[in-house]
């Protein structure tokens, strides 16, 4: 079976193939924005390097957040596109679980969420929803492990354990998308533990006026 998994949802751009238990192509790249422009070739070139088309896909993994929202629109957008366009099913893998893959024992994934906050779910001996929350939110737990862009601060908080992520973002999508039963995958969506940020606008709208007749 290949899996093509890939991710947007943060700072980068990251894509991985796994064949058969096998990750033969894999990329990532730091990028703040072009994410967009990046992923279709990214995609492509991991698809190269491992001797694969399109057509060989057996399934899709895409990240669907929590993380930058313009981010997570593009990779879902593109994982649906794909999964129509192919016939094949896509499945969402949320940031966080794909911070928590391969780690045994429980493991709290923790990404920072800006304003004071961060996204947080706890995994292992039972897994919790994901939610947002300050650190004063957590509780201390025997042997728990925290990873992600707000683990060192959690850890310290907690008194825990801080680890690394075992892998990059999109190989731990493909890898967990790869092991998912494809019995009816639900269409990936967004996860958005927060609203979206809408500026108010700084004129006012323009006004219709009425059409009259000659």
């Amino acid at each position: 079976m290949i899996t093509l998994g890939f991710d947007t949802s943060g700072p980068w751009c990251g894509a991985a193939l796994i064949v058969d238990g096998d990750c033969p192509a894999a990329r990532y790249e730091d990028m703040t924005k072009g994410q967009a422009e990046r992923l279709m070739p990214m995609l492509q070139e991991v698809l190269a390097e491992a001797g694969a088309a399109w057509g060989d896909l057996d399934r899709i993994g895409v990240g669907i957040g929590p993380g930058n929202f313009t981010g997570v629109r593009i990779s879902v957008s593109a994982a649906r596109g794909l999964a129509l366009g192919l016939g094949v099913p896509a499945m969402g893998v949320t940031l966080l679980e794909a911070l928590a893959y391969g780690t045994e024992g429980p493991v709290l994934a923790c990404l920072d969420a800006r304003r004071g906050q961060g996204y947080f779910q706890r995994f292992g001996y039972g897994t919790a929803e994901p939610f947002l929350g300050s650190l004063d939110d957590l509780e201390p737990e025997p042997g728990l492990k925290c990873i992600g862009s707000l683990g060192a601060e959690a850890a310290a908080h907690l008194g825990a354990a801080h680890a690394p992520a075992l892998y990059a973002p999109g190989s731990a999508i493909a890898r967990i998308a790869a092991r998912r039963s494809a019995a009816a995958p639900e269409r990936p969506a967004p996860l958005y533990l927060r609203a979206a940020d809408a500026a108010p606008p700084r004129e006012a709208p323009p006004v219709i006026l009425p059409e009259t007749l000659p």
